[in-house]
């Protein structure tokens, strides 16, 4: 069960080095019970400038991460939440792993179809092979290169859900970030998260700059998590699903790394 609560002008807000901008404002708190214990979070929405339906809106310091910011974020992603956040790539978008409605406003908002698949965004090599079989020269391969701004396309194993696997070759993509606020994330939240890069349709580069994302998808996400400019280069994909490692795009990643 949810209750929201009403607004209660609070003027001027700001937090200092977490990165709000000083505006007017009004809060509201929206309550949600998730096992079996009760949150309470703010929403801040702009007095004028903002409507109803807008994301919220978390500055989270990219080197010093706010606890008690990461904590409210990874709640909302249990809550069912589609995320704007940064990566070492440009930033990306994100929900629960086993959410299979906010997947598919994910696919909705990128354009994407059925064929499609998304990447499991994985804290560390033990966390990948619950998902993807890792034979020794390819866990080799990714320690060496990871944490860093590569995709590895591997087999799924059997504990991978259906959805998440290429339905012919039953392949996962997997992501190891070299990303402060990312690495945060993943540690509170205890499992992968599902993720796609924020390059809407029609455009040639991927969001990269947190007010721009802010413009593009204050309407469309359910929270923004604000860690300053990223880059616009992609991850490097690479295919280690067959006989021989497939790059199947050379991005940001350095081939060198993989021994490639």
């Amino acid at each position: 069960n949810e209750h929201r609560g009403g607004d209660i002008d609070v003027g001027n807000y700001v937090s200092g080095h977490e990165g709000q901008r000083r505006q007017p404002i009004h809060q509201s708190f929206h309550a949600a019970q998730y096992n079996g214990r009760v949150f309470f979070q703010p929403v801040l929405r702009p007095e004028a400038s903002r409507p109803e339906a807008m994301a919220q809106h978390v500055a989270i310091h990219p080197v010093d991460p706010q606890r008690r910011l990461v904590l409210q974020v990874v709640d909302q992603l249990h809550a069912g939440a589609v995320i704007a956040y940064p990566t070492d790539s440009s930033y990306a978008l994100g929900c629960h792993i086993g959410d299979k409605q906010a997947m598919t406003r994910i696919r909705r908002l990128r354009g994407f179809d059925d064929k499609h698949h998304m990447t499991l965004m994985c804290r560390d090599l033990s966390e990948i092979s619950t998902y993807a079989k890792v034979d020794n020269q390819q866990y080799r391969m990714i320690r060496g290169a990871t944490p860093g701004p590569y995709t590895f396309v591997l087999k799924a194993t059997h504990e991978t859900p259906r959805r998440l696997q290429d339905a012919k070759r039953k392949t996962v993509g997997i992501r190891i970030p070299d990303n402060t606020i990312c690495q945060h994330l993943l540690e509170v939240l205890g499992e992968p998260l599902l993720t796609c890069t924020a390059l809407l349709p029609g455009d040639d580069l991927p969001l990269s700059d947190p007010d721009d994302v802010l413009d593009r998808l204050d309407r469309e996400v359910d929270v923004i998590v604000d860690g300053g400019a990223c880059s616009i280069d992609p991850t490097t994909i690479v295919d280690l699903s067959g006989d021989v490692p497939e790059v199947l795009r050379e991005g940001q990643g350095a081939l060198a790394a993989l021994g490639l």
